[in-house]
């Protein structure tokens, strides 16, 4: 596996998923208590034995580059690493050195792939949720002869409105791709027969089309000659259509958990369906596992508090008579005496406060970081170092879908969210 290279796209602006992308890029969001949306792809990378990985990203990266340096080192034997492509300044015409798209982002870095000894570029996105191993998808890519193999799953007609679908030939050959069909004689166009679904080995319960899932297998030469020979900006909207009109595009079926954490709500749903009895993704697979930075933290301390169905990071203090409920609740989160916690993620704190600053927050009127006694919280996010007074009462009761913009609370998809920093005084209410 040492000849592929592994690059993960980390997205523009990531507007969708504001405010959590206010101060950091998409892949540096924090996801179930301890991880960053990065941990995924990369640690699918590791457990596949490909150890070469770029990062490219152009965004508030600060935050994701110490995160990549403080996790993945590899020894000077391996040759393995894990490097960020910002984007910079390449050439004396300024306005082309921001990347324009995905594809875009891959082209001005092209001088990374064509060094000797790479056959294929492995092409991932920095914002999905789930486990792969990606030999299987090396073997299928090799078996066919393509020059491009994509990742796609079996999808039921409800999900294929908001995906890309393709069409595949008995052989497995995409013939052909449509963005997200609306109506029904659309989606005739791509169905697949379900038989040939399960003659793959996989059952198709009803699905009968296959959703792209942004998964990329190029052979190296045939990436290069599409990116050198367009001035296309996107893969999914224009690399992939047209690779599939001139190259040799064969699907690799995938039929496990897979989630596109790109909005709000996908994030929030998706980090409480983790905190579940019965959660669809498990992080505890000694096989197959997700790394993430070390730290060095107590165990969580809980002082008389009631949990139920939730996840809870370590350094964590929770205080006597708190309820926490179908909830994530994030490192050195320092919570007070009978807090309420319901279907809320909070994603804690960088760092514990020393007594001269717990006493500055004092004098300054200031609650401490955490969540301050008799606080009642339901259906929310809390980002990173949120200080919530003494009964404060976050719920959005009239369901209102948007609020704010530059307050400490604002709503976005109906999900009151705290803002990195965010202050709410004692009393305050949503």
């Amino acid at each position: 596996m040492r000849n592929i290279i592994s690059l993960v796209l980390g997205g523009g602006r990531g507007t969708r998923l504001y405010p959590l992308t206010k101060y950091r890029s998409k892949p540096a969001v924090p996801l179930a208590a301890k991880y960053r949306l990065i941990d995924i792809p990369l640690s699918n990378c590791i457990n596949s034995g490909l150890n070469r990985m770029y990062v490219l990203t152009q965004f508030l990266s600060v935050s994701l580059h110490r995160h990549l340096r403080q996790t993945y080192r590899f020894d000077n034997f391996d040759g393995g690493f894990v490097e960020l492509l910002a984007a910079q300044q390449i050439s004396d015409d300024a306005k082309g050195d921001w990347y324009q798209g995905t594809a875009d982002a891959v082209r001005k870095n092209l001088r990374y792939l064509t060094q000797p000894g790479i056959d294929y570029v492995l092409i991932l996105s920095g914002d999905q949720l789930y486990r792969m191993d990606f030999r299987e998808m090396l073997r299928t890519h090799q078996e066919c002869g393509a020059d491009v193999t994509i990742a796609g799953m079996p999808v039921d007609r409800q999900t294929v409105r908001s995906v890309g679908v393709m069409r595949v030939g008995e052989d497995g050959r995409v013939g052909g791709f449509l963005e997200k069909p609306q109506t029904d004689k659309e989606i005739d166009i791509v169905k697949m027969d379900p038989a040939w679904i399960d003659a793959r080995g996989i059952e198709s319960k009803g699905r009968d089309c296959i959703a792209s899932m942004g998964i990329y297998l190029f052979n190296r030469d045939t990436l290069v000659d599409v990116l050198s020979k367009t001035d296309y900006h996107d893969f999914g909207k224009e690399i992939f259509p047209a690779t599939v009109r001139a190259k040799k595009v064969f699907l690799h079926l995938f039929d496990g958990y897979w989630e596109d954490i790109g909005t709000i709500k996908a994030f929030y749903e998706t980090n409480l369906s983790l905190a579940s009895e019965n959660p669809p993704f498990e992080f505890a697979r000694p096989e197959a596992p997700i790394y993430t930075r070390p730290r060095f933290l107590p165990p969580t301390l809980l002082g008389g508090a009631t949990i139920k169905g939730s996840l809870i990071a370590d350094g964590c203090k929770i205080g006597r008579g708190a309820v926490i409920e179908n909830s994530v609740i994030g490192l050195r989160s320092i919570i007070g005496e009978n807090v309420t916690i319901r279907n809320t993620v909070t994603m804690g704190a960088d760092a514990y406060e020393r007594e001269s600053e717990l006493k500055a927050d004092r004098a300054a009127g200031r609650p401490p970081l955490g969540i301050g006694n008799g606080s009642h919280i339901e259906g929310a996010i809390l980002d990173k170092n949120s200080r919530i007074g003494q009964n404060v009462h976050i719920f959005n009761e009239r369901k209102v879908e948007t609020r704010g913009e530059d307050e400490p609370c604002i709503i976005r998809d109906g999900i009151p969210i705290v803002v990195k920093e965010g202050v709410l005084p004692d009393g305050w209410r949503l």
